[in-house]
């Protein structure tokens, strides 16, 4: 199990960001969550098999269709809590 918290910026918010990551970590088979923070960040929790996390977050580099990602910043974490991946509510900046 690899469990890992990143922070994506770039235009990442009102483009259907965080629908768009609950949709691949199903297809995954990656549990945590996702939340938007401040004005251009999304922040999640991805945990799960090392090559679906891996594959994951490449897939985070793109984004949905109208996304424009300009980094990732990525920090080993624990495993979360619960099962399942979801939408936690956004922190104001």
């Amino acid at each position: 199990m690899r469990a890992t918290r990143i922070i994506i910026t770039g235009r990442v918010q009102g483009v259907g960001f965080r629908d768009w990551l609950i949709a691949e970590a199903h297809r995954l088979g990656i549990e945590g969550w996702v939340r938007n923070v401040g004005h251009d960040r999304v922040e999640a929790l991805l945990a799960g098999p090392p090559a679906a996390v891996a594959e994951c977050l490449h897939a985070c580099l793109r984004g949905p269709k109208l996304a424009s990602v300009t980094s990732i910043t990525e920090h080993i974490a624990d495993p979360p809590a619960e099962p399942g991946f979801v939408k936690r509510p956004s922190v104001p900046s």
